[in-house]
């Protein structure tokens, strides 16, 4: 059974606004506890995982050693991760073009 796409990914909760400093760069912009770089970290190395993990797979179903099943659904989830770096790729590269139109 293939999982949703977002299932992948960490949850994160969205801490309350009450409270918050708006006094810059002195204090780090935390969402539930974890910062947006440690999230985007994690993401980049579970994608890396799966990509490996496919790999491995791949090469034990062409020495039969793994069934075809375990293969096309490693290479499926490999796909499926691939996709999605590719989204935010390009959902960050619109946001850095439509930042960089605007005026200062």
């Amino acid at each position: 059974m293939i999982p949703a796409i977002g299932s992948a990914l960490p949850k994160v909760d969205l801490a309350p606004t009450s409270g918050l400093v708006t006094g810059g760069a002195s204090r780090s912009t935390e969402i539930g506890g974890q910062g947006f770089g440690a999230v985007l970290t994690q993401i980049a190395s579970d994608a890396v995982s799966t990509v490996k993990t496919a790999e491995a797979t791949s090469i034990k179903g062409v020495t039969g050693e793994a069934s075809t099943q375990a293969v096309v659904e490693a290479v499926m989830d490999a796909e499926r991760t691939l996709q999605t770096a590719i989204a935010i790729r390009d959902k960050t590269v619109a946001a850095y073009l439509e930042l960089s139109r605007m005026s200062i």
